[in-house]
């Protein structure tokens, strides 16, 4: 059996620190028309592969598509339920109304940002979909298996360039993909991850205040010590 020349190469190191890359991973969906090297996937994939779950059973499968007839399958099927997804949701949460209809808003940018998503969906450079193997009936608990390798996934990817977000485009096209990937029956299809080089950069997420969602031995009650850090930006969303 041949060896690939990937098993010589170590994992390419990154250049940025564990905790500044969880507080600077965004959600990128917008990406450079460029293929990801064989290398980064095998670096991203062995990250996931890292992460915990239900009894170490480590029953969680990534499925990369990349390019070839049944990727550019898949990312079409993708889209064409992207497209019904974000249609609904722009009607639905009045994306163009109010502070939607204007275009430096929050509102209007991230309308902005999902129309281009959604409209390059068919030619993303990866799909990622990450499958659960169930061994049992469906649990609430279940996604504590799978869902810690997709973080480690994303927060993997910004270290190395590149950028991905974690979606659920699948579910209105899921009978369709699940025939044409051939997933197994008792495969839990969690997401749709996007990937690629990011057209702009990662950088500071906004959230609301520590102050807002951490209590200290009682309910409601906010610790002094839940200040965040100088040169924090806060969302007003949420």
């Amino acid at each position: 059996m041949t060896t690939h020349p990937l098993a010589e190469q170590p994992i390419s190191p990154d250049h940025i620190g564990l905790l500044e890359g969880l507080a600077t991973t965004r959600s990128i969906r917008r990406y450079r028309d460029e293929p990801i090297p064989e290398q980064v996937l095998r670096d991203l994939s062995f990250a996931a592969s890292r992460a915990p779950s239900g009894s170490n059973r480590q029953a969680f499968r990534l499925l990369f598509l990349t390019e070839g007839e049944l990727a550019d399958r898949a990312k079409a099927l993708i889209a064409r339920g992207a497209e019904r997804v974000w249609s609904a949701k722009r009607t639905a949460d009045g994306y163009d109304k109010g502070s939607g209809s204007h275009g430096d808003s929050p509102k209007g940018r991230m309308a902005r940002a999902m129309d281009e998503h959604v409209a390059n969906l068919s030619r993303v450079p990866a799909l990622v979909f990450p499958v659960l193997l169930r061994h049992r009936a469906s649990t609430p608990t279940e996604g504590a298996s799978v869902y810690p390798a997709v973080q480690n996934l994303l927060l993997a990817a910004r270290a190395q360039g590149y950028g991905g977000v974690l979606t659920m485009w699948h579910t209105t096209v899921e009978t369709e993909l699940r025939s044409l990937l051939k997933l197994p029956e008792n495969g839990f299809l969690a997401a749709t991850i996007t990937l690629g080089k990011p057209v702009g950069g990662h950088g500071p997420v906004r959230r609301q205040p520590l102050s807002t969602f951490v209590f200290h031995n009682s309910w409601g009650s906010t610790p002094a010590w839940a200040v965040d850090p100088p040169g924090t930006h806060h969302t007003g969303t949420g």
